[in-house]
């Protein structure tokens, strides 16, 4: 069993809390003049899905911490003069292109990888790489069409080969338009002095626990390999390396460790109230967000209804640095309906309705109709707060 080292501090949990939400950018005065950028450098990495309620969540992301910032700005700030590329990091993740070199760890464990779910034509393969070597950039229905048929995973030899590439490396996702992966030879796309796999395996699980060390301020050794999907023991062969100070944390009952850059000042400033998508970094792990929060959290999209708890895409509301409700919304036509809402007490009421007022006015709604509030004495409290704010 390894030996870990003395905590260089310990931390009460409402510390460690600060130390959390600052580091994900939603305690303090936004970085407006980062911009877009600006948050997906400091959060080293962005998820994608599928779903679009509101907005999509690689939008909802930003929207969280800088406010109603353009959804056009949004995708620009990300897919223009190659800020970024797509790849698997914690999921399908935006990621700054800097970190292009630290995924050559994961682009050999793919070449080496002996069985895949989809198998690989022969000459799809060469066959696609030349033709986005002729013809640019160019989606999977550009190369020659991404199913055989209808059925979601019944990829075409084409889809799965340049599929394959993404993995490889020789290929990157250079935007998404209208969901739609664009492809292009990594050769063209990424910068010359970032396009290599230099970096040994060691080396780069070195960097990326430190990156995740310092996107998180302070987490134990599963938050900081959640972060970007690695394994404990990669985690384990690297962390005493990597910068990261070991601290304690009352009531985590686990080691911990900490960005020592986010030990040296005191959280202040402005919390942040908003929605904060189900796939928001700050929450990607359940057991870390009770662990900070006492808050459960849980996607019920892939639910089925009738089991439903809180609703399709209930979205955490923060406020306070404090996770005090769920609102599970929908859009009809100008007006933004609150499907269910769930606040923890009344005093929640006036956090959860700036919320939702200030998610409308982003989407372009000028009204919010509450359909159903978990405790019905709660309803008056909302909805009185709601047609002051829209007045």
């Amino acid at each position: 069993m390894t030996t870990l080292p003395p905590p260089v501090t310990e931390l009460s949990a409402d510390e460690a809390r600060r130390l959390a939400l600052r580091a994900q950018g939603l305690l303090g005065a936004p970085d407006r003049r980062a911009g877009v950028r600006g948050v997906l450098r400091h959060l080293g990495a962005v998820q994608l899905d599928t779903i679009s309620v509101l907005a999509r969540s690689h939008e909802l992301i930003p929207y969280a911490r800088l406010g109603a910032v353009g959804r056009r700005t949004v995708e620009k700030a990300y897919w223009t003069d190659t800020h970024a590329f797509e790849y698997w990091s914690h999921a399908a993740c935006i990621l700054p292109i800097e970190e292009w070199p630290h995924f050559a760890f994961r682009r050999r464990a793919y070449r080496n990888r002996p069985h895949w779910n989809h198998p690989l034509p022969d000459g799809d393969y060469d066959r696609v790489v030349k033709q986005l070597r002729t013809e640019g950039p160019l989606t999977a229905t550009d190369l020659g069409g991404a199913k055989r048929t209808s059925e979601w995973w019944d990829w075409s030899g084409t889809k799965v080969a340049v599929e394959r590439a993404l993995m490889y490396g020789e290929v990157v996702c250079v935007e998404r338009r209208g969901w739609k992966r664009v492809y292009d030879l990594a050769e063209r796309a990424v910068p010359a002095a970032l396009l290599h796999d230099d970096l040994d395996d060691t080396e780069c699980l070195r960097r990326l626990v430190r990156l995740a060390g310092r996107s998180l301020g302070v987490g134990t050794r599963a938050d900081i390999a959640d972060y970007h999907r690695l394994k404990a023991e990669q985690v384990d062969a690297v962390i005493a390396d990597s910068g990261l100070v070991p601290v304690a944390v009352q009531g985590w009952g686990r080691p911990a460790w900490a960005d020592p850059a986010a030990l040296e000042t005191v959280p202040r400033g402005r919390h942040r109230t908003t929605l904060l998508s189900p796939f928001d970094s700050l929450i990607w792990e359940r057991a870390r967000t009770e662990r900070i929060f006492g808050f459960t959290h849980r996607l019920e999209a892939y639910v089925p209804k009738q089991k439903r708890v809180h609703g399709y895409f209930a979205m955490p509301v923060l406020a306070g640095g404090r996770l005090v409700g769920r609102v599970d919304p929908a859009r009809e036509g100008r007006t933004l309906v609150a499907r269910q809402v769930t606040l923890d007490g009344p005093e929640a009421a006036p956090a959860v309705a700036r919320a939702l007022v200030e998610a409308a006015s982003w989407v372009e709604c000028t009204d919010v109709r509450v359909e159903r509030v978990d405790a019905p004495d709660l309803r008056e409290p909302l909805t009185r707060e709601l047609a002051q704010l829209l007045a």
